[in-house]
């Protein structure tokens, strides 16, 4: 895993998800795309696909994929809304369907960056099963008392800093980038892992710190959860070959990483980690 110095020319230009009819659709980016798959950017804040829960949204990641590629495209996996990222769909159900049995397997490699609260030095596995997350609208007549199911996370930090800045009762508030890869798929599985460690990820108004959260949007005038889906590796089901499809960081990120003494960086993940 390396980071070094990037120029603006590199940067892709920053997405937000909009509602309402007169409203610019968000951009999504093609990362990949051949006759059985195609991968997009999926910038935060866009959902995946249309939900009930959703029903005043207009744009869908499904859909807008679907227009920008001339064909169906069938989802085999999902970030959540506010997580950016690669995202990747198949062009047929037969497609879909191994694909999702390579999810099902853990066969798939799924990275992600995020910025999280407090220094951080060690890297570490975390294995904390997790009780289902049910929603108190869609899962209002499902069992509240499930049983917990084992949740993995694999996470490295990759820098530390402290500005001197008061956030909450402490004289300075410090930060960390930190590359997380879950070798399960709990429903907010990344979110509710490093808020068990204490390194809440900046942003989480589910699972965060909200003091810490206020403070980062005020200081940084940037309200996101910063979480990032940065690389997938799996194989192909076609062509059986090794597969890793990765996305640049918005260009967001950027202002944040000066903002916090790193100057303008870039990180490039190695498949070999």
């Amino acid at each position: 895993m390396t980071i070094h110095a990037v120029s603006d020319c590199e940067l892709p230009v920053s997405a937000e998800c909009h509602t309402g009819a007169d409203d610019m659709a968000p951009e999504i980016r093609v990362l990949y795309e051949d006759e059985h798959l195609v991968a997009i950017h999926k910038p935060a804040g866009l959902l995946v696909h249309r939900s009930y829960l959703a029903r005043r949204e207009i744009y869908f990641a499904m859909q807008m994929t679907r227009d920008l590629v001339g064909c169906h495209v069938f989802p085999v996996h999902r970030l959540d809304r506010p997580t950016s990222g690669v995202l990747l769909f198949a062009k047929s159900s037969e497609v879909a369907r191994q694909l999702c049995d390579q999810f099902a397997l853990h066969q798939v490699n799924k990275t992600y960056l995020a910025l999280v609260r407090g220094n951080m030095h060690e890297a570490a596995t975390l294995d904390y099963p997790l009780k289902e997350e049910l929603d108190k609208v869609a899962d209002k007549f499902a069992n509240s008392e499930g049983e917990y199911k084992a949740a993995i996370t694999h996470y490295q930090p990759l820098l530390n800093a402290e500005i001197p800045f008061q956030s909450d009762r402490y004289p300075s508030s410090r930060y960390a980038l930190v590359s997380l890869t879950p070798q399960t798929g709990r429903k907010h599985q990344l979110r509710r892992h490093m808020a068990h460690l204490r390194h809440p990820i900046v942003g989480d108004t589910t699972h965060g710190d909200g003091k810490q959260n206020r403070f980062f949007r005020e200081h940084f005038q940037h309200n996101r959860l910063w979480l990032i889906a940065k690389r997938l590796d799996f194989i192909h089901p076609v062509t059986q070959e090794a597969m890793s499809i990765s996305t640049e960081l918005e260009a967001e990120w950027q202002p944040i990483f000066s903002g916090l003494g790193w100057g303008e960086i870039n990180v490039t993940l190695d498949p070999s980690m």
